[in-house]
Order: structure tokens, then C-alpha cells, then sequence
């Protein structure tokens, strides 16, 4: 067995802008890992507080999606007036995200139970409330069900998106990955190497500190 923090996000409503579309607001169905290692980031308070080594495994589920109504306020050219706009922007209702630690689990504990800085899911009004319980995983395969895992993950089923991997500080760089995601949930088993007591996968993905990604050739 492997000792894990478990831990819990509930948002009534997220949504999370796929970057790949520039000036387009197209959503995409699950948190980026950058996301979620944003989040862990913000409980620990700040990035110089993470571990450069710490990788999580994740999980998401919606309940319900829909499209709202939004005014944006575009950044103007020197010397130019800023016009506002208005825009559908898509979003996810009553999600869970479950995120899974193998290390620093005092850490991590503390964190959670003391975040140092507000904790959001995706817009910076998406306020998420979090819970961490101590698990035990089992060293064996499980249903991929609702997890996000890499896409050369074998028999992972789902869709296969291009994600934020990690940011960096200064957000003038994305390192990015390949990943599948399932939304209606897959019963596929997969070799993920570890499972909670219900079957459900847990599979690391690469860390996400914006201090380990590929320096800039």
C-alpha cells in the first residue's frame, strides 16, 4: 500500500479557457494540470513553497455545463481607447476534482486544512471549497473512470487534448502535454500503478513547478 493525501475541490461553477484558440473563448472539459498545480501553489503560498519535484494525480467530474454571458475588457494599444465587449464564455456546474499526493503529505495536509492565499478553479471568480483526507492506495491497476492521464497512457480511452503542463512566472512561457480525458467516465482498466480502495486509477503526471520546465534553447 502507498500513504496519499486525498484531496477534495467543489466548485458550484468553473470554467477553464482553452488557449490554443486566441481570441476565441472555447472552454476545455477538464482543469490543466498547471491549473490544479496553480491551486496547490495557492495553499502552500507560492510557488517558492512547493517542492520542485511534487506531481499529483487527478481526477474531475461536471454534473452540468452551460454558456453564460460575459463583458470583457481587451487590453488597448498604447495611445488607443479600450472598448469592452461582450462574449458567450462556457462553463461547468457543480464539479469535484479529486487530486491525489504520494509526497510531502505533511505538507500538503497543512496546506489544505490552512490555505495561505484564496483557493480558485479556473476563473479568478471560481472560488473552490477543499477537504484532505490520509488514504491508503493499493499498488495495482484500476478503472480509468474520470482521471486525466497522459496520452500514450495504454487502453486510456477519452479525449485526446493538448493541456498546460506547467506555466511560467512570469506567464510569457507554457510547456505543454498530451493527455486523454474521458467526461461521460470510462470503465477501461488501466496500468496505473495505483488505485483507491473504490478501483478508482491514480496516475502521476509530470510535475508542474514552472522551476523544472524544458529551459528555452
Amino acid at each position: 500500500m502507498t500513504p496519499a493525501l486525498e484531496v477534495t475541490a467543489t466548485a458550484p461553477v468553473v470554467s477553464f479557457r482553452n488557449p490554443l484558440y486566441a481570441g476565441l473563448q472555447v472552454a476545455l472539459p477538464c482543469p490543466p494540470p498547471s491549473t490544479v498545480g496553480g491551486l496547490l501553489a495557492a495553499s502552500a503560498g507560492g510557488w517558492d513553497r512547493v517542492p520542485h519535484r511534487t506531481r499529483f494525480a487527478m481526477a474531475f467530474h461536471a454534473a452540468g455545463s452551460g454558456t453564460d454571458v460575459e463583458t470583457y475588457h481587451p487590453l488597448g494599444g498604447p495611445g488607443t481607447t479600450t472598448r469592452t465587449t461582450v462574449k458567450d464564455r462556457e462553463f461547468l456546474a457543480l464539479t469535484t476534482l479529486t487530486v491525489w499526493l504520494t509526497e510531502d503529505l505533511d505538507l500538503w495536509e497543512r496546506s489544505m486544512r490552512r490555505p495561505l492565499w484564496p483557493l480558485r478553479l479556473g476563473r479568478s471568480q471560481d472560488l473552490a471549497t477543499v477537504r484532505a483526507r490520509r488514504v491508503e492506495l493499493a499498488e495495482t491497476g484500476g478503472a480509468q473512470g474520470h482521471a486525466i492521464v497522459p496520452e500514450d497512457m495504454p487502453d486510456a480511452l477519452g479525449t485526446r487534448m493538448r493541456l498546460t503542463t506547467a506555466v511560467s512566472l512570469d506567464r510569457t512561457r507554457s510547456q505543454w502535454g498530451g493527455y486523454r480525458y474521458a467526461p461521460a467516465g470510462s470503465r477501461t482498466r488501466i496500468a496505473s500503478g495505483l488505485a483507491t480502495a473504490h478501483g478508482q486509477a491514480v496516475v502521476l503526471l509530470p510535475p508542474v513547478h514552472p522551476a523544472v520546465m524544458t529551459p528555452v534553447a
